[in-house]
């Protein structure tokens, strides 16, 4: 038995009410079971309880145990002055208010609805299962799950603002600033999204934008605040990297010592640090304003067009320093644009809209539902379960239900799981 299944109880009402009483044998009718807190402090705010035909306004707190009550401190946190009313599955002690009145307890241990525990041992059973509704997910209605993985997704783009927000707040509303920053942390992709990330925030944007006036100088500003210079090699362009790097460095009074290295092992040669450094700066240095035309783009194509660069010529035969390839143009793939606009711009659209005071929902999920669904082995094991992955809209949001509802065991706030529970 679970605390959330508790909750779970008491949101939806799924217990006996007939001849409701406290410990204390005082009657009890819920005339509103209040609003489920999924914050700190009691569990359900703004209940109405009639206890003993008299009416009370407040938190209702649940517990496997009463005195699980004081095992959480309760009693020392001011937030749970207001509960008036203790919903317990079984009942050891006794609940004290400061003023030595005890708060009415309800049991609900004997009254339970037998379809709740059915419906709660069929999702968190002991056999062993990737997500709790396996079994189930195949047969839930089209509409219902259409409608939450709609919901998901925007709880998805919310969740990926609050950072957005963060670093806004933290450069004065600077969102060109921010933009670099979140694109330079895409770059990255996983392995080198932090190192790159502390690349872009070791340097002031304002010389960013200087630098960017030639691709060379914004080239070499990246990989020399990132170490990837600090090894000599005799050659041309190496040498023109390090010595306009030197000379930025002293003209700036750049450092570099809080700088996440980037690393190279166990990554494809396509993502070197060196590729996508050089692919990023020249998207700045051959995008001016870049943050406004990525605010007035709305369609894939013209994300496309923006994003239409590649790296110095000196990569199309190279992934390091002094090691020759196969002459090939080092280019952005429409499947890498596609995980910067999942990841960066969309995000950043959204919360510049809600900055702004303007609605870009219809706009965004345009765009989403525009884009390729995304192919890992999450998404292949939901499609086993499901045909469900049309676009990258769904396999985003089928990300965001695995990763913060399924692996959680949410179960009681989702509502697939709460589907389960209630047709028990």
């Amino acid at each position: 038995m679970k605390e959330d299944f508790l909750h779970y109880v008491w949101k939806f009402q799924k217990f006996k009410h007939s001849h409701l009483t406290t410990t204390n044998n005082e009657s009890i009718i819920i005339d509103h079971v209040g609003q489920l807190n999924s914050n700190a402090g009691p569990d359900f705010f703004n209940a109405r309880i009639l206890v003993d035909d008299q009416l009370w306004a407040g938190n209702v707190e649940i517990h496997l145990k009463s005195s699980d009550w004081y095992l959480h401190r309760h009693e020392q946190d001011d937030a749970y002055d207001n509960v008036v009313l203790h919903v317990v599955y079984e009942h050891d002690t006794d609940i004290y208010r400061k003023d030595n009145s005890v708060i009415p307890t309800i049991i609900l241990k004997d009254r339970i609805e037998p379809s709740a525990i059915a419906g709660y041992k069929k999702l968190f059973g002991k056999e062993s299962k990737w997500i709790n509704c396996e079994y189930e997910f195949a047969e839930i209605d089209s509409f219902l799950l259409s409608n939450w993985l709609d919901r998901l997704y925007f709880e998805r783009l919310e969740d990926k603002s609050k950072f957005i927000c963060e670093e806004l707040m933290a450069s004065k509303n600077n969102w060109e600033a921010v933009l670099f920053q979140l694109l330079a942390k895409g770059f990255g992709l996983k392995v080198n999204a932090e190192s790159f990330f502390s690349v872009a925030s070791s340097v002031d944007f304002s010389i960013i934008n200087k630098c960017s006036q030639e691709k060379l100088g914004l080239e070499a500003l990246l990989f020399g605040q990132a170490g990837i210079l600090s090894e000599k090699k005799n050659e041309k362009y190496h040498i023109k990297l390090r010595e306009k790097y030197s000379y930025l460095r002293h003209k700036f009074r750049l450092q570099n010592e809080h700088v996440i290295a980037a690393k190279f092992f166990r990554l494809r040669p396509p993502n070197f640090p060196t590729i996508r450094l050089s692919q990023l700066a020249t998207l700045y240095s051959s995008n001016q304003n870049l943050f406004s035309k990525i605010i007035e783009a709305n369609t894939l194509e013209e994300f496309y067009s923006i994003f239409h660069v590649a790296a110095s010529t000196y990569w199309d035969q190279h992934f390091n320093f002094g090691v020759l390839s196969n002459n090939r143009r080092k280019g952005l793939t429409k499947k890498f644009i596609d995980l910067l606009l999942l990841n960066v711009i969309i995000p950043l659209k959204f919360c510049h809209a809600k900055h702004e005071g303007q609605d870009y929902t219809e706009q965004l999920t345009a765009l989403t539902a525009s884009i390729s669904p995304e192919q890992n082995s999450l998404i292949t094991k939901f499609k086993n379960l499901r045909p469900i992955a049309q676009n990258a809209m769904h396999t985003q949001s089928i990300i965001h239900l695995k990763n913060k509802y399924c692996d959680a065991m949410r179960c009681m706030d989702c509502a697939i799981g709460n589907t389960i529970l209630n047709r028990a």
